[in-house]
C-alpha cells in the first residue's frame, strides 16, 4: 500500500519498520539464514545485559527452585535445532483493510540453527507439579502496550514445554546471540510462530492457574472485533514463498527476465505437520503444477526447498505463485483471511514478472 494512500502508512509504523526489519526475499536461497538477514522484531528495547551477573531462575509450582548462570547453561549437555520462525504478523500489509502495526509483506520469517539446553530436562529436574497449568516465560524487555505496562511475557501448556522439543539457545549459526536476537538466552519453539520464543529470558515460572498476561489474552488472538474473545495464535501455518527471479525494478520490486527456460526455487514450511507437497502456478493461480521438494536441513521443523522449471518463452506481464500443502492436508489459501491483529496470513504469495 502506497504511503498516502487510505488508511495509510502512519509515522509510528514507520518508526516500528525501521527498528524491525524483515528477510530479503533472495536470502531463500540459503538454507540456513544468515544472522543478518534474518527476520527481526523486537517489541520494546534491547536490554543491555552482563552475562557475568545475569541469572535463569527456575520457579513457581516446582519441588525445587533453581537458579542458573550462562556457565551453567553451557556445562549441561547441548542440542541443536534447525528451525524456521516467522512472525505472526506477516503478510499483515497485505490485508484490507489493513491492521495498524508492523507493517510486514511476506518477508518476516527466517531459519536458524539454534543451540543450547533442552527445556523438557529442567522442568523435570526441578519438579513440575502434578497440579501445573502453564509455564511461564519472562524476557528482561519492559514497556507499554495495551495500557499495560509489561515485561514480555509468554506461556506454553504445561504438555507442550515439555513435548515440543523447545530450547534454551544461547546460540544462532554457531555464536553467541547477537544482542537483537536475545543474547543471552531465548526460548526457541519448534512450529510455533516468533512471539512465542522470548528473547532476554531471565524467569521460568511453572503456574497451577492458566497465565492471563497480556500477550497471551489481549495480544497475538486471532478475533474480528475487540468485542469477540476469539483463539490464540500458536503454531505456523503452511506456506510457500518464491526467491524472486530476474533482476528486480527498483521501486516496485517487479521482476525482469529474460525468455527462456527458467528454475524457479523457494522454501516451504508449516508448524503443524511436514510439508507435503509445493504447486507453482505461472498464470496467477488459474492452473498449478507440482514442484519438486529438496530437504536439506535435518528434522521436521525446518523449511524444506523447492524447485520448478519454467518455460517463459512467451514475452510481457505473468503473475508467478507458489502455495504449500502439510502433512495434515492443511492447503494455503488463494485469498487471505482478514482478522483484528492481521495474524496468520498465509494467502497464497504472488510475484510479477515481465517477460522482456
Amino acid at each position: 500500500m502506497a504511503l498516502g494512500s487510505d488508511p495509510g502508512i502512519t509515522l509510528d509504523e514507520l518508526r516500528l519498520a525501521a527498528r524491525n526489519h524483515a528477510m530479503p526475499l533472495e536470502a531463500l536461497r540459503w538454507a540456513i539464514t544468515p544472522v543478518g538477514l534474518h527476520y527481526l522484531l523486537i517489541h520494546y528495547d534491547v536490554p543491555l545485559v552482563d552475562p557475568r551477573t545475569w541469572r535463569l531462575e527456575i520457579g513457581g509450582a516446582v519441588e525445587r527452585r533453581m537458579t542458573l548462570s550462562l556457565d551453567e547453561l553451557r556445562a549441561r549437555p547441548r542440542v541443536e535445532l534447525a528451525a524456521t520462525m516467522e512472525c505472526a504478523g506477516n503478510g499483515r500489509a497485505l490485508l484490507e483493510p489493513r491492521p495498524v502495526s508492523q507493517p510486514w509483506l511476506t518477508e518476516a520469517v527466517g531459519t536458524a540453527r539454534w543451540a543450547g539446553v533442552a527445556l523438557a530436562p529442567l522442568l523435570e529436574e526441578a519438579g513440575v507439579g502434578a497440579d501445573a497449568v502453564d509455564v511461564v516465560f519472562v524476557g528482561l524487555d519492559r514497556g507499554v502496550e495495551g495500557d499495560v505496562e509489561q515485561s514480555y511475557e509468554r506461556s506454553l501448556p504445561v504438555g507442550e514445554a515439555l513435548e515440543s522439543g523447545a530450547v534454551l539457545a544461547y546460540e544462532m549459526n554457531g555464536v553467541s546471540l547477537p544482542p537483537q536476537h536475545g543474547f543471552p538466552l531465548r526460548l526457541v519453539v519448534p512450529g510455533w510462530y516468533g512471539m512465542t520464543n522470548v528473547k532476554w529470558l531471565s524467569e521460568i515460572t511453572v503456574t497451577t492457574e492458566p497465565f492471563t498476561g497480556y500477550q497471551v489474552t489481549s495480544g497475538y488472538r486471532v478475533r474480528k472485533s475487540e468485542d469477540e474473545d476469539g483463539r490464540p495464535v500458536t503454531r505456523m501455518r503452511p506456506r510457500s514463498l518464491m526467491a524472486p527471479p530476474g533482476m528486480p525494478d527498483f521501486y516496485s520490486r517487479d521482476r525482469i527476465v529474460d525468455p527462456g527456460r527458467l528454475v524457479l526455487e523457494g522454501r516451504a514450511w508449516s508448524g503443524r505437520a511436514p510439508v507435503a507437497r509445493v504447486e507453482v502456478s505461472t498464470d496467477g493461480g488459474s492452473t498449478w503444477a507440482d514442484a519438486e521438494i529438496t530437504r536439506e536441513l535435518e528434522g521436521p521443523w525446518a523449511w524444506c526447498g523447492w524447485t520448478f522449471s519454467w518455460d517463459a518463452s512467451q514475452a510481457g506481464e505473468h503473475v508467478l505463485c507458489s502455495r504449500a500443502t502439510d502433512e495434515t492436508g492443511d492447503t494455503q489459501p488463494l485469498e487471505p483471511e482478514w482478522n483484528l491483529g492481521g495474524y496468520e496470513n498465509n494467502a497464497v504469495q504472488r510475484v510479477p514478472v515481465v517477460v522482456r
